[in-house]
């Protein structure tokens, strides 16, 4: 018997974590039971081990990057949540774009690691890079959709055949195909891996919010120009400076951001896959 609700989610912006909370808060208090959180973005949440057994229903929510979960956070999601005949719902968001194979490499990762998926989702949420693509989203409408899918999760979960059948969760994607690659605005790659955030210090304030935001701990918080660690081009720095003191300047990176925003304007609709299709 299912006795709790366990909400993951990876965040960097804000929007995964927005649609997997409100769905694993109406499907708790539907069915009466306690919810527990975990914010993966954290890097020192990712430094812990988290264990879950059949009695817990796990929601997993990862945006998509390059057409795939994130390259520096799969390590993360592969060794630090174990699952034991664990029912989930799987939870992939994307900038309007397209989810191309991150939901299938997410069950992929679920079934892996102990999981039994019942259902995978693909939301559209605004683009970490604009609010050109897909403004304002997850609305109250992609919110309300959220919470039904869970909840259809859930309660597909609850069948006396549902472990022996979970392994069967077919998705759209390859979890197995190469990274999506970025282009600019002449349809040529766009290389910008080394691109890194600056900082406008006209308007930096020296709050440190920056670092404590970035997810892999790569802005020094006594010097917050000095990015020497990782940057996975998430966007939480520049996204949830309070001055809009961050910022990309490179070239390729731009050229990328001008191509979305001419090519993917027109909002995409949310996904939805079930192990049982006819519900």
């Amino acid at each position: 018997m299912i006795n709790r609700i366990c909400c993951i989610y990876f965040s960097p912006t804000g929007n995964t974590k927005k649609l997997a909370h409100v769905a694993a808060e109406y499907v708790a208090k539907e069915c009466n039971l306690p919810l527990y959180e975990t914010d993966f973005t954290k890097l020192d949440n990712r430094l812990e081990k988290y264990e879950f057994g059949p009695e817990d229903f796990v929601i997993l929510a990862v945006p998509t990057y390059a057409g795939k979960l994130p390259n520096k956070i799969l390590p993360d999601l592969k060794e630090k949540l174990q699952g034991n005949n664990t029912p989930a719902a799987a939870m992939v968001t994307f900038g309007n774009r397209s989810f191309d194979n991150s939901l299938a490499e997410l069950i992929q990762v679920l079934k892996e690691d102990g999981f039994c998926p019942s259902g995978g989702a693909a939301f559209v949420c605004q683009h970490a890079f604009t609010q050109v693509l897909a403004a304002g989203r997850p609305r109250e409408n992609d919110l309300a959709q959220a919470g039904d899918f869970v909840l259809k999760c859930f309660n597909l979960a609850k069948d006396e055949d549902f472990l022996r059948e979970s392994a069967g969760l077919q998705v759209e994607g390859d979890a197995d195909a190469p990274y999506y690659v970025p282009k600019g605005t002449d349809g040529q790659p766009a290389k910008f891996l080394k691109a890194k955030p600056k900082t406008d210090m006209d308007r930096c304030t020296n709050c440190g919010l920056c670092a404590d935001l970035c997810p892999m701990a790569s802005i020094n918080p006594q010097d917050i120009t000095d990015v020497s660690g990782i940057c996975i081009k998430c966007h939480a720095c520049v996204n949830g400076c309070p001055e809009g003191a961050k910022y990309f300047d490179d070239k390729a990176f731009l050229s990328h951001v001008a191509m979305l925003e001419q090519n993917f304007t027109d909002e995409k609709d949310n996904r939805f896959f079930y192990l049982k299709q006819d519900i």
